[in-house]
């Protein structure tokens, strides 16, 4: 009960550097301004779901990159060979095995072709072309003599993840020309780039300005030929056919006059004479003498400038341009004009992106989500600070205190990490003010214990935090690793509400043990009392001598039963999937004129021929939500379907306050990924118990954890509650809630094993049961407190998650205590009478038996 200096100045300074990392998100811009310079200015980085914004997963497509290198590799093979001697070929190219076959005119060339070729040959790496990569091409020969060169899996791996490391920086460049403020701009995997805009809410605009690969080549137009001609005659060698802005389609040398990468400025600009929005661009000076040279040598040429595989214009020459300088026209309003501007500033993209999953979400409803998360925080908080005070008096404060603090800790965490704040992550917040209190609880419970069993106040408080530490412990870590799983498997929201839990999980046990014990000592040394008086509520007695395994044969059957159906109702009737499972778009619409018809919205959306359109109510009147299936065409028709409900709304006073996008890849990825991120955790924390505890208690941990897994994935398919990706969440969360019991049940078995040698194990486990029994009440109860105002008022976005929640709760401890007993006993667990040549070990609290 001495507390150090050194222990005391720790807590105050965590306490001062929580407070100072915090504080700062709560103040005005005006405020913080102002603020001394030697204070810490971070703020918590709201996520787009609490602030609005656009995100949008992009992924290289490789199909695009395949074909693009075989089309440079075939010109480079064919003037190779023509460079060498001349040498006749005739070069095919197979997509399917990603391959060039040539046939030589004249075979007795083959081997100076093959040795040509050969020089070819690159090594890639992540900075494209280097040393110590990969190589890119492998040579071959056909059975009928032909030479063959196919780009290796290596080499466009390499390729690929090299293009990304480009595009992100290209990405980076235009988001910054569009004047926005803190994008994120991330890797994910080796494909894929994760781009969130917050305050940005035109994610058409977006989508456009990121995704375009804006590559400018400047080509001669083959003369004297026209493309239908070609196309009815073939094509002339080294000659290709690409579409026309205007509808028709342009004859075109292969070869590139002049790249768009020697372009230093694109500005928007009007045509005086034509009346029309254009685009001025400027050379640098190699470009400009390219330019210069090319427009003399070819006055009265048809000159194509080509963007993105389309002819925009093809004027022809009229006098030799030496200025560098020139104008792209085409069918521009101001604003398209603009965008090509900032693209060609902004640089090419090396490859061209998919959009694989779009997420828009509107700043007024972001607004509402805050508001119903800090309405959800507060009322919890309230009821939470309320019952403690209620049921423990004076120590109901002292946990009250180091509640609070660990809340301020938790903001300060945020803040000083830099991480982001998502709606999923104030519901974890507010879970972890529920779960917070719930070592406090074992500490005080376990004092009671201790002075009823004849200890002074003095010894009891020593005991009761000595002893309850190991099982403090124990239930904590296994929810730190649901969390960590989290946040490794998980993605967007989910990821943000893995990181309060985490910080929340870390936080309590520093102030729930630290703090706490800190102000119980002042208060001792203060008051000095004779006895404590530690509990004035309680739900149930002392003395409760319930037994539970005399029923627990009814129990698990019924168990069994309420399984059965949880299988067969997922197996027959299935789940309402969210989008992050079967792909599609979720819009997310509201009525300016009062209530929402949602009736008439679906009769409206009925004649657009977008197949399945599911329209429901979504939390307030005014709003609602429309799923519409994924699209036969992939993203671009996904656009296509959102742009026609949007159109089709308008004319009914209807504004979209969000979208959301997924593909069908990435929703098959996220099922899988939340598949493995349960079997993860389940196996993480089998290890953990099985460390820490005999293995029977690790069988029958997960045994039981499986069951409530079971009954709460039922829940969803029974209710029709929609699974989407928060509900993985909320499964691996109640991983961790439902073996935080257990574990306090197991842990308190374990002891009296130890302590009660010749007691029969049924009796012994219903001991237990009892001992523990008041503490799981005191601690679900204030969980369900926390629960409960985030179902009422957390808002129709964690609807089903919350719910799921508050569910699985009560099945976790109605498991830990009915169900977690007879399975151990049917695993072979056995009393000290049963097995005397049992080791002895240490109990929680260090002491050897």
């Amino acid at each position: 009960m001495q507390f150090s200096p050194v222990r005391t100045a720790i807590i105050a300074i965590v306490a001062l550097l929580g407070v100072l990392f915090a504080v700062p998100s709560f103040l005005p811009q005006t405020v913080r301004d102002a603020w001394p310079s030697f204070l810490p200015k971070q703020t918590v980085v709201l996520g787009l779901d609490l602030q609005g914004g656009s995100h949008l997963l992009l992924q290289v497509n490789e199909d695009g990159i395949v074909t693009e290198r075989l089309q440079t590799l075939r010109r480079d093979v064919r003037n190779t060979l023509a460079n060498e001697n001349g040498i006749g070929n005739l070069i095919t190219t197979d997509e399917a095995t990603k391959s060039l076959s040539i046939e030589l005119t004249d075979p007795t060339q083959k081997e100076a072709a093959r040795t040509a070729i050969a020089a070819l040959q690159n090594t890639v790496s992540n900075s494209l072309i280097s040393v110590g990569g990969v190589q890119e091409l492998s040579f071959g020969e056909t059975p009928d003599g032909k030479l063959t060169v196919t780009l290796t899996p290596e080499g466009i791996s390499e390729r690929m993840s090299a293009l990304v490391a480009q595009s992100i920086e290209v990405i980076r460049n235009r988001i910054d020309e569009l004047g926005t403020t803190e994008p994120s701009i991330q890797r994910q995997g080796s494909n894929r780039i994760l781009v969130q805009v917050p305050g940005f809410g035109d994610s058409t605009r977006l989508k456009d300005i990121i995704s375009r690969t804006a590559r400018l080549t400047f080509h001669m137009v083959y003369p004297g030929m026209s493309a239908a001609q070609a196309e009815a005659q073939g094509l002339p060698a080294g000659t290709m056919i690409l579409p026309s802005q205007d509808g028709g389609n342009e004859l075109l040398y292969e070869d590139v006059a002049i790249g768009g990468e020697s372009l230093v400025d694109a500005q928007p600009s009007y045509d005086q004479q034509r009346a029309m929005p254009v685009v001025s661009f400027r050379f640098d000076t190699r470009g400009a003498v390219t330019f210069g040279q090319i427009t003399s040598a070819n006055v009265g040429q048809r000159f194509a400038i080509v963007l993105d595989n389309t002819v925009i214009t093809a004027p022809q020459i009229q006098q030799p341009i030496t200025g560098g300088t020139g104008q792209i026209s085409g069918s521009f309003t101001t604003a398209t004009a603009n965008d090509l501007a900032v693209l060609l500033r902004a640089g090419a993209l090396p490859a061209s992106l998919d959009i694989v999953e779009e997420r828009t979400v509107d700043a007024s409803l972001g607004a509402d989500s805050i508001r119903y998360g800090l309405t959800a925080g507060i009322v919890a908080a309230v009821l939470v600070v309320a019952f403690m005070v209620i049921a423990y008096g004076i120590w109901g404060v002292f946990a009250n205190i180091s509640l609070i603090l660990n809340i301020v800790l938790i903001f300060g965490a945020l803040s000083m990490l830099g991480a982001t704040l998502t709606l999923p992550g104030i519901a974890g917040i507010v879970l972890t003010i529920g779960m917070a209190v719930d070592a406090n609880v074992l500490i005080y419970e376990r004092m009671r214990e201790e002075q009823k069993a004849g200890r002074s106040p003095l010894q009891s408080i020593n005991a009761g935090f000595e002893r309850a530490w190991g099982t403090i412990v124990d239930s904590h870590l296994t929810q730190l690793i649901a969390a960590i799983v989290l946040y490794f498997l998980g993605s967007g929201p989910v990821q943000g509400f893995a990181v309060t839990l985490a910080l929340g999980i870390l936080t309590s046990l520093f102030t729930s043990y630290t703090v706490t014990l800190y102000f119980v000592g002042m208060w001792y040394r203060s008051v000095r009392p004779k006895i404590l008086k530690i509990q004035h509520f309680r739900f149930i007695p002392d003395g409760t001598n319930i037994p539970f395994m005399k029923i627990s044969r009814y129990v698990i059957a019924f168990s069994i039963v309420a399984s059965l159906l949880s299988i067969g109702s997922a197996y027959f009737k299935g789940f309402n999937l969210g989008i992050d499972f079967v792909g599609g778009t979720a819009i997310v619409i509201q009525h300016e004129g009062g209530p929402a018809d949602v009736g008439a919205v679906r009769e409206l959306l009925d004649g657009l021929d977008l197949g399945e359109v599911q329209v429901q109510g979504f939390g307030t009147p005014e709003d609602v939500l429309v799923r519409v299936q994924a699209q036969e065409g992939g993203q671009d028709a996904d656009q296509v379907a959102v742009t026609k409900v949007r159109e089709a709304l308008a004319t009914e006073n209807y504004t979209v306050r969000s979208t959301e996008a997924v593909s069908g890849t990435v929703s098959g990825e996220l099922a899988w990924k939340g598949t493995i991120a349960v079997l993860v955790a389940l196996g993480a924390i089998l290890i953990y118990i099985w460390f820490r505890f005999e293995w029977q208690f690790a069988l029958a941990a997960i045994v039981t954890t499986s069951h409530d897994i079971i009954m709460t994935i039922g829940l969803f398919s029974i209710t029709g509650l929609e699974f989407n990706l928060t509900s993985i969440a909320a499964v691996l969360t109640l991983v961790g809630l439902s073996l935080n019991e257990t574990v306090v049940v197991s842990d308190r078995v374990r002891e009296n094993l130890r302590k009660h040698r010749k007691m029969p194990l049924p009796e012994l486990i219903d001991l237990s049961i009892n001992q523990t029994i008041v503490r799981t009440s005191l601690t679900q109860f204030t969980v369900f407190l926390a629960l409960i105002p985030l179902v009422l008022f957390g808002g129709e976005v964690i609807r089903s998650f919350t719910i799921a929640m508050t569910f699985g709760s009560l099945v976790g401890m109605y498991s830990s205590i009915i169900i977690n007993g007879p399975i151990l006993i049917n695993f072979g667990l056995k009393s000290k009478a049963e097995d005397k040549d049992v080791p002895a070990t240490k109990t929680a609290d260090g002491a050897s038996v």
